[in-house]
């Protein structure tokens, strides 16, 4: 029996999975630990980690290996997101997790993230999909990928991402004085204007959306109204109406929204203006919301579960 571990240290967690390979199972979880971080609390205005915030890392990558003593060393592959990948100091910040921990954390560039990202939800929707594209908006980035086999054909790592964005427009989480949440997401509407090659929703195949961003909004959206609504599925006059209530709702209170959790609440906005404006941009009425992205895509092609890709899909600009 074949398994593997993955350590994804993110902005808001450092979270070990580990899954395993049976017949005819697709994944099988072992073991799972998360460890709560608050980076983004930690960050300069250059998107530096402070000392705390790199004490906190060294922290939880030693508590999450340490709680699975029978899984550790080689065979856990652990990564961080664009927190750190795009901190300048992530160097210093790799090196000194790795002389405290013994772990050293690897960055993989937006695009393998998008690609990955797009392996996890190829094979989550299972076999009968046909074109796909996936959308998956991070704290820093947003990743698109597109094709119709095994590995994408286009992929995108646009500077896009919920921290960025509520860093650079959304102080504080509120839409500054003098300004409305048209004026932000007008910006966002330009920046993937100028785009090349920006895959378009196409009749007949699927968008699926990853991440905690759009799960989130997906639950928010489906609490409005008094109809049921479809099952981990957002539709853009749905996000629309989230967008205009999340920009109502003053940060402190979000929190108390349905789907809304207290440590993503202020960038939950800027998270819902972005799926907005990406939905529009890639011609998506609707998304499905996929619970796989990077991590379980390299969880499986760490167990051998999907084909190693023959070449790399093609890169923006």
């Amino acid at each position: 029996m074949r398994q593997a571990g993955v350590l994804d240290v993110g902005c808001h967690s450092a979270l070990l999975t580990v899954m395993r390979r049976r017949p005819g199972t697709v994944l099988e979880p072992v073991y799972s630990r998360k460890v709560r971080l608050r980076l983004h609390e930690t960050l300069d205005r250059k998107g530096r980690v402070g000392k705390v915030g790199v004490q906190s890392v060294e922290r939880a990558v030693a508590e999450a290996v340490a709680a699975d003593p029978g899984l550790s060393g080689p065979e856990v592959f652990a990564f961080a997101t664009s927190v750190i990948r795009d901190a300048p100091n992530r160097e210093e910040i790799i090196a000194q997790v790795a002389r405290t921990t013994g772990t050293r954390l690897r960055v993989l560039p937006g695009e393998e993230e998008a690609r990955l990202a797009y392996v996890a939800a190829r094979r989550w929707a299972g076999p009968t999909a046909g074109q796909l594209l996936v959308l998956d908006i991070g704290g820093g980035t947003v990743e698109i990928a597109a094709g119709t086999g095994d590995q994408p054909r286009l992929v995108h790592s646009l500077p896009l991402g919920a921290r960025r964005i509520t860093r650079d427009r959304l102080p504080g989480g509120m839409v500054p004085s003098g300004q409305s949440p048209a004026e932000i997401l007008q910006h966002l509407r330009r920046s993937l204007a100028a785009v090349p090659d920006l895959p378009q929703a196409e009749p007949g195949g699927r968008v699926l959306a990853c991440s905690k961003t759009f799960e989130q909004l997906g639950r928010l959206a489906a609490a409005q109204g008094r109809r049921q609504r479809a099952r981990g599925r957002l539709t853009l006059p749905r996000l629309r109406t989230a967008v205009s209530l999340l920009a109502d709702t003053a940060t402190s209170r979000r929190a108390e929204l349905p789907g809304i959790s207290r440590h993503r609440a202020e960038q939950s906005l800027a998270g819902a203006l972005i799926a907005q404006a990406l939905m529009e941009a890639c011609g998506a009425r609707s998304v499905e919301v996929c619970p796989w992205s990077t991590r379980e895509g390299l969880l499986l092609e760490r167990l051998g579960m999907v084909p190693a890709p023959a070449g790399r899909p093609r890169l923006a600009g």
